[in-house]
């Protein structure tokens, strides 16, 4: 065969795998696609703010408080971004469970070196979004957090899981009571521990557990409406420290 039509052969014959590699680079990669590579590259994903961790503290800038958490809280930066004056830094990331945000407490929060830390987890630790986990060691995994704040000198300020009565990735789910019964444990734990306690139940649920309508787009992320209110909650208490 001449050299030139082998060439055009292999080429054809070439088109429709780089045609599936394009298509699969370009895919949105799906939350079990990221959870199997994060779980062999970058599990508690401590790259995610790693450059943006660098800038602060080449910067200079002072930290007052560090927002830690999942898509709740990412999402309040996204969705509200002025709630985030100088010198409040979110680092929430989508679908995290308290391990891996155990993990991210020395490089996303002490590094830092914040005067507070807002923490507000558990909602994957009821979702099983790593595996399945008991009360018992969510609980740990708080005690942990709020251990390693304390020890640099960080006041820690916990935050009640949003209300919730399904999860949309887990249909089936019962949610309700493991929500109250890890709120009822942080209650207690922040007045044994003396950390501040902010509850914004209140304002997002309803008597049932829910969210209340208008609060949030899926049942559990909340809408520009849903952070309004958790933040006509919590500013009170930053203003009063000059946060």
């Amino acid at each position: 065969m001449p050299l030139r039509r082998r060439s055009l052969l292999v080429g054809a014959l070439a088109l429709p795998m780089v045609a599936r590699a394009q298509a699969q680079a370009q895919a949105p990669e799906s939350w079990e696609q990221r959870k199997e590579r994060l779980l062999h590259e970058d599990w508690p994903e401590l790259s995610r703010y790693a450059e943006d961790n660098r800038r602060i503290l080449a910067s200079g800038a002072k930290v007052n408080i560090v927002f830690l958490g999942d898509s709740i809280t990412e999402g309040w930066k996204s969705k509200r971004p002025g709630f985030f004056t100088p010198g409040r830094v979110g680092r929430g990331i989508g679908g995290q469970t308290t391990p891996q945000m155990v993990l991210r407490m020395m490089s996303d929060v002490v590094q830092l070196k914040p005067r507070f830390l807002h923490l507000m987890a558990g909602t994957n630790d009821i979702a099983g979004n790593t595996g399945k986990m008991t009360h018992a060691q969510t609980f740990d995994n708080f005690r942990m957090m709020t251990q390693i704040a304390k020890a640099n000198g960080i006041d820690v300020i916990l935050a009640s899981v949003p209300p919730a009565d399904h999860f949309p990735w887990r249909p089936g789910l019962e949610v309700i009571q493991p929500i109250r019964t890890i709120n009822a444990w942080l209650r207690d734990y922040a007045k044994a521990e003396r950390h501040a306690w902010i509850d914004y139940t209140p304002v997002l649920g309803d008597a049932a557990g829910a969210m209340k309508p208008g609060m949030a787009y899926d049942g559990v992320h909340p809408t520009e409406a849903g952070y309004d209110a958790m933040a006509a909650v919590i500013e009170p208490l930053l203003r009063s420290r000059k946060i």
